[in-house]
C-alpha cells in the first residue's frame, strides 16, 4: 500500500491500514440488522465484565464460560471464514442474513451453547462427571474444541490452531512419538475430559485471566484514549523532544512510550502515534522506510511498558502467584532500556544525516497542552495508585474506568457523550475478541502439556542439546575458559530466544509466551534461573516478533502509513530493535535488573543498569555506523563484539569493555577533528 504521506492520513485510511495488517481487526461489514445485534452484544459484554468484576461474585467456571460465549459467538458474527470476504458487504443471497451466512449464525449459536453448557450445570454434577464424562459432555466438549480452533483461525490466523492440532495429535498418538517425547497416549474421551471438564484446558488460566483482568484493562485503554489521554501523550512528546536533532523520530519514541502505558497493542500504537510522527519524520529528511521502522519499533514497547502491558503480564501474575505490582516493577527498567536502545539509534541516524528538529512554530505550547488535557491523566493516576497500594488488578481497573467516564463527562475539551460511551464500550469489547479466541486455543496447548508432561520432556531435550553443544565448545581454546554449565545456559537461552521469535512471527505475543514458557521455565529451572527471570525472558523475545521479518506486522502497518516498502521497513525495524535484544540476556546473568528478584541489592542493580546501557549504546553505534563521525566496517565489528561483553555486566567486564573502546574513541576524535579542519 502506497500513499502520499507528506500529509496526515485520514481516519478512514488509518483504519484501512490497521485492518490490512492486523488480522485481529479484520471485521467483516454487516447489514443493519446484524450490526445492531453485534453492537448490543458488544456493549452487553463490556457491561457484564464491569459489573462482574466490580460488584458481583460470579463462580469462576461460570465467569469464564460467559466470557468465552461472548468471545466465540461474536467472532463467528464479526470474522468471515476467509479474510478476503471482509473487504465489502456482499450482495443479497438466500443463505445470508444481513451479510452473514446462515451457517455462521448457526456456529455462533452452537459456540455459545457449548461454552455455557458445562458452567451452567450445578457444581455437584460437574464434580461427579470429571473423569467419567457423559456422551453429551463429550459432544459439547468436541464442539467447543473445534469451534475454538476455527474462531482462532479466523481472528488471529492459521498458525496457532495448527500448533494446537499438533499438540492434540501428540496427546492421541503418544506411543508413536520419538525418543524422550514418547508417552502412553490418551483416548479421545480422556482428552475431552481434560480439556473441557477440568480447569486445565480451555477453561484454564489463559481464558480466566482474559475474563478477570485483561478485558477491563483493554476497556480502560480505549476509554482513556477517548477522553484525550492519548492526545496529551503525543503533545507532551512533541514539547519534550521535538526541537532536537531529528526531532520527530524522538517524538515517536516518547509518544509511543507514553501510549504504551495505556495500550498493550503494537499495531494500534503504531497507527495511533504514527499518523502524526511518520509524516513529520519524512518532512525533516528521514527516509520513508526508516520513519516507519522507528515508529514500529517504538510501538512494540507498549506490551512491556507498565501499567497496562499486554495480556501476558496478567497471566504471569497467575503463573508466578505474585502481585501485579511486582510484575510491573520488574518490567519497568527493561522497558526503559527498550526505548533507550531506539533513542540511541535514532539520534545517531539524525547526526549522520544532519537532520534538524522541529521549529518553534511547529511545536505545541506546554501551557496550552496542560490546560486542555490535564484532567485526562487523573484516571491513569488512580489506576497506578490502586495497583501500587496492593489492590487487585480488576478492582483498580474498575475504578480507573469509572474515573474515565466521570472525567469524560466533566472535561469540556473532550466531552464524552452517551453515544461516545456506547461506542467506546463496543470498541473495548471488540478489541478483546481475537486475543480471547487465542487464549482459549492456548488453553488446548496447555491442557495437553499438563496431561502428558511434554513441557518437562521438551525442557529436558533443550537442556540436553545445549549441554552437548556446551561440551563441544568447552573443548575448544579459548572457549574452554567457560564451564560446560555456562555454555549450556548460554546455548539454552539462544535456542529459547530463537523459538520465541520464530513462533511469535505467526501468533500473538500472549500465545507465544504461554506455549514457550511451558518449555522454557522447566529448562531454565534446571539451570538455576529464577522463575520470574525465565518468564520475562520468554515474554521479552515474544514481543520482538512484531518487528522481526518475515511477519513483522507492526513494521508492515508503519510501512503502510509511510508509503514505504514493507520488507525494507521490517528489516530496518529489526536493526533498530537488535540492540535491546541484549536486555533479556542481561537480566538472566544479572537478575537485579528486574528489581523484585531474590538477593536484590541497589549496588548490583546500578552496575547492571549502567552495563546494559553501555552494551546497548555500543550495539547502537555499531549498527548505525556512526559515533562522532562515520565508522569503517572494521570499527563497527570491533564495537559490536566489545558490546557483547556487557551481556553479563560487572565491574571487571565494564572496565575491560571501556578499555577496548578507547582505540575507537581515539580514532573517532582524530577523524572528527580532521573533518572539521
Amino acid at each position: 500500500m502506497t500513499h502520499d504521506t507528506d500529509h496526515a492520513l485520514s481516519v478512514d485510511e488509518l483504519h484501512e491500514i490497521e485492518r490490512k495488517f492486523d488480522p485481529e481487526l479484520a471485521f467483516r461489514p454487516t447489514g443493519p440488522l446484524i450490526a445492531g445485534v453485534i453492537s448490543v452484544a458488544l456493549v452487553a459484554m463490556s457491561a457484564y465484565h464491569f459489573y462482574a468484576s466490580g460488584f458481583a461474585l460470579v463462580r469462576e467456571l461460570l465467569h469464564r464460560g460467559i466470557h468465552l460465549s461472548f468471545v466465540l459467538g461474536l467472532v463467528f458474527l464479526l470474522f468471515a471464514w476467509r479474510r478476503s470476504l471482509s473487504t465489502s458487504l456482499p450482495g443479497p443471497a438466500w443463505y445470508r442474513i444481513s451479510g452473514v451466512p446462515v451457517w455462521d449464525l448457526v456456529l455462533a449459536v452452537l459456540a455459545v451453547a457449548a461454552s455455557l453448557y458445562l458452567p451452567l450445570l450445578p457444581p455437584s454434577v460437574v464434580s461427579v462427571r470429571v473423569g467419567n464424562p457423559s456422551g453429551t459432555d463429550v459432544f459439547m466438549g468436541t464442539a467447543l474444541l473445534v469451534l475454538t480452533l476455527e474462531a482462532a483461525r479466523r481472528s488471529v490466523g492459521p498458525t496457532l490452531p495448527i500448533i494446537a492440532l499438533i499438540f492434540v495429535a501428540f496427546a492421541l498418538f503418544g506411543p508413536w512419538a520419538p525418543g524422550a517425547l514418547k508417552h502412553g497416549g490418551v483416548s479421545w474421551q480422556g482428552l475431552i475430559n481434560h480439556l473441557y471438564m477440568t480447569n486445565q484446558g480451555i477453561y484454564g488460566i489463559a481464558i480466566g485471566v482474559m475474563a478477570q483482568y485483561v478485558f477491563l484493562f483493554i476497556l480502560f485503554g480505549v476509554l482513556a484514549t477517548r477522553i484525550g489521554l492519548g492526545q496529551l501523550f503525543i503533545d507532551l512528546a512533541m514539547v519534550i523532544a521535538g526541537r532536537y536533532a531529528g526531532g520527530p523520530a524522538k517524538v515517536a519514541i516518547f509518544s509511543s512510550a507514553f501510549m504504551g502505558t495505556i495500550s498493550g497493542s503494537s499495531i494500534a500504537n503504531t497507527v495511533t502515534t504514527g499518523a502524526l510522527t511518520i509524516p513529520a519524520m519524512k518532512k525533516v529528511g528521514y527516509p520513508a522506510h526508516f520513519a516507519g521502522a522507528v515508529e514500529a519499533t517504538a510501538s512494540t514497547g507498549g506490551q512491556i511498558t507498565p501499567p497496562i502491558m499486554g495480556a501476558a503480564a496478567f497471566i504471569m501474575v497467575e503463573y508466578l502467584e505474585i502481585p501485579l505490582r511486582d510484575v510491573l516493577a520488574a518490567a519497568l527498567f527493561p522497558a526503559l532500556l527498550h526505548y533507550f536502545g531506539i533513542f540511541i539509534m535514532v539520534h545517531l541516524e539524525a547526526r549522520k544525516l544532519g537532520l534538524r528538529g522541529l521549529k518553534a512554530e511547529e511545536l505545541p505550547k506546554m501551557g496550552l497542552v496542560l490546560r486542555q488535557h490535564w484532567l485526562s491523566v487523573i484516571p491513569l493516576i488512580i489506576l497506578v495508585y490502586m495497583i501500587l497500594s496492593g489492590r487487585t488488578p480488576d478492582f483498580a481497573a474498575v475504578y480507573g474506568i469509572i474515573a474515565c467516564v466521570v472525567v469524560g463527562f466533566l472535561n469540556p475539551v473532550n466531552r464524552l457523550t452517551i453515544q461516545d460511551l456506547w461506542q467506546a464500550l463496543g470498541d473495548g469489547a471488540r478489541n478483546t475478541l481475537a486475543v480471547g479466541a487465542a487464549a482459549a486455543t492456548v488453553g488446548v496447548v496447555v491442557g495437553v502439556v499438563t496431561l502428558t508432561g511434554v513441557g518437562f520432556r521438551l525442557g529436558y531435550v533443550v537442556v540436553q542439546t545445549a549441554t552437548d553443544i556446551g561440551n563441544t565448545l568447552g573443548g575448544l581454546w579459548p572457549l574452554s575458559y567457560f564451564s560446560v554449565m555456562q555454555w549450556a545456559l548460554f546455548v539454552s537461552l539462544i535456542l529459547i530466544a530463537a523459538s520465541c521469535i520464530i513462533m511469535g512471527a505467526g501468533i500473538p505475543t500472549t500465545a507465544t509466551y504461554i506455549i514457550l514458557v511451558a518449555v522454557a521455565a522447566p529448562a531454565l529451572a534446571q539451570l538455576q534461573v529464577e522463575p520470574i527471570v525465565a518468564h520475562f525472558f520468554v515474554f521479552y523475545y515474544g514481543v520482538l516478533a512484531d518487528i522481526t521479518p518475515p511477519v513483522a506486522l507492526a513494521a508492515y502497518a508503519a510501512a503502510g502509513i509511510a508509503g514505504a516498502n514493507p520488507f525494507k521497513t521490517g528489516n530496518t525495524a529489526f536493526r533498530l530493535g537488535i540492540a535491546k535484544a541484549l536486555v533479556p540476556f542481561v537480566f538472566v546473568y544479572s537478575p537485579a535488573l528486574l528489581i523484585v528478584t531474590d538477593g536484590f541489592t541497589w549496588s548490583a542493580f546500578t552496575i547492571t543498569l549502567a552495563g546494559a546501557m553501555m552494551g546497548i549504546g555500543g550495539l547502537g553505534v555499531a549498527f548505525s555506523g556512526f559515533f562522532l563521525s562515520h565508522m569503517s566496517k572494521a570499527e563497527r565489528w570491533w564495537v559490536a563484539i566489545v558490546s557483547l561483553l556487557f551481556i553479563a555486566p560487572g565491574l571487571k567486564t565494564m572496565a575491560l569493555g571501556l578499555v577496548l573502546w578507547l582505540p575507537i574513541l581515539i580514532v573517532q576524535l582524530r577523524r572528527r577533528s580532521t573533518q572539521a579542519a
